[in-house]
């Protein structure tokens, strides 16, 4: 199967990985190619923070994760293999589904939440 035809479930697959958390925070998006969430309302910024999203890109799916951008001690304890998966400070990017990366941003995501809702 060539790689872009593999981009939809794994697009599928990050974007499960924000559902639950849509309920709390602001759907901005919602198409086959892009999923995103904003926060609520920041005096500091004087605007809604971005909290994080899944798209569809020409070479790969990316997952964009905010609070790690925002706290960055939240990555001091990820596997080296989704470190590989970084692309500057937010953001990870997949070719294929890998349910071990995923289990593990999973949890990176709900630390996340945790974090941007203490802390804004």
């Amino acid at each position: 199967m060539a790689r872009e035809t593999e981009f939809p479930m794994v697009f599928n697959e990050l974007k499960k990985l924000l559902e639950p958390y849509a309920s709390k925070l602001t759907l901005t998006a919602d198409s086959p190619n892009g999923y995103s969430l904003d926060g609520p309302y920041s005096e500091k910024w004087k605007k809604a923070v971005f909290f994080g999203a899944a798209q569809i890109k020409k070479n790969y799916v990316s997952f964009y994760l905010m609070p790690v951008y925002m706290f960055p001690d939240l990555l001091k304890d990820i596997s080296p293999a989704l470190k590989k998966r970084m692309q500057g400070k937010s953001c990870f990017n997949f070719k294929k589904v890998e349910p071990d990366l995923f289990k593990e941003l999973d949890d990176l995501t709900r630390k996340g939440i945790e974090r941007f809702k203490k802390e804004n």
